[in-house]
């Protein structure tokens, strides 16, 4: 029923048929991670970054109660700037699919629809996880179970900095994602290149990188695997900084009784209020530079799928 209710760009269709590499990306970041007209700026730069360096961008969504993989210019600016597109993981989709709304796809949700288009590479800006304070409400994204069952390889700054890094990491080695840090030994803390983690997993080359998934997925291992990708020296924030004013945001969100979905657009505002938009420029670079790599794993990836 999902392929009945999907549409592949034209563009997407001959890269997949032809062997060649495609990137997804997600479409939350769009509804959802930015303000207008960030967000379709930043949008339309990741496609022409994933393009300029060899590969297809899939932008994914849904509208409608249709699957999109691959957007059209109009359909892009429609999911930046309506107000009623709702954000889509693997739970929501029976309800967005069947009653034909629109909705911006998660981490969660992208890798599901990329798999069953057969796009094995998706770029985003920091994947979800186990919420601080966790131990008080029992709050983890589903991002971490699609990704121990889901054959996407995710790049990303790391975890998003308002989660609880450490917690995160062990759960996705509970669950056998591999983690591999690109370039580095610690792993990053999405705005920062350092998060005090020193990390043992890690890839100078992205065509070791591309071996790995492929040997992986052919063996029969399920799941996805994450590749963190430091964000570039010259936008990184403070790290100590950084962390003091998300306790800040977060004490804020508490006291307003914010929580669940709300949460985590509510905590990115407060962030770019409170470092007067810092955030949200080192959000742009770091997304853009995990397509940049991505696209060059893609690439990586379909060089060695053809041995």
């Amino acid at each position: 029923m999902l392929m009945e209710k999907m549409q592949i760009h034209p563009e997407v269709k001959k890269a997949l048929d032809e062997g060649r590499p495609v990137v997804a990306l997600e479409s939350t970041i769009i509804s959802h991670g930015m303000p207008y007209p960030e967000n379709i700026e930043t949008a339309l730069a990741l496609e022409g970054i994933i393009r300029e360096n060899g590969a297809t961008p899939a932008t994914i969504a849904i509208i409608d109660g249709i699957i999109r993989i691959g957007l059209t210019p109009e359909q892009m600016t429609y999911m930046a700037t309506a107000k009623d597109i709702l954000k889509v993981s693997r739970r929501d989709l029976p309800e967005v699919l069947g009653l034909g709304k629109s909705g911006a796809t998660t981490v969660a949700g992208t890798m599901i629809l990329a798999d069953l288009a057969g796009i094995r590479v998706f770029a985003t800006g920091g994947i979800g996880g186990v919420h601080r304070g966790y131990d008080k409400i029992l709050d983890i994204s589903q991002d971490l179970e699609e990704l121990s069952r889901t054959n996407v390889a995710v790049v990303c700054a790391g975890v998003k900095s308002i989660l609880d890094i450490r917690s995160t990491l062990e759960y996705l080695e509970t669950k056998s994602v591999p983690v591999y840090v690109y370039g580095s030994r610690e792993f990053p803390a999405f705005y920062s290149r350092k998060s005090g983690i020193s990390w043992e997993f890690s890839v100078d080359d992205l065509k070791d990188m591309a071996v790995i998934l492929k040997t992986k997925w052919e063996l029969g291992f399920e799941g996805g695997v994450v590749l963190a990708n430091p964000i570039p020296p010259e936008s990184e924030l403070d790290f100590e900084r950084m962390n003091n004013i998300i306790i800040e945001a977060l004490k804020k969100a508490e006291g307003l009784g914010i929580e669940g979905k709300a949460m985590t657009p509510f905590l990115l505002d407060e962030i770019k209020s409170i470092t007067k938009g810092e955030s949200l420029t080192a959000n742009i670079a770091l997304v853009e530079n995990n397509a940049l790599v991505a696209t060059r794993l893609a690439v990586a990836l379909a060089e060695e799928q053809k041995k």
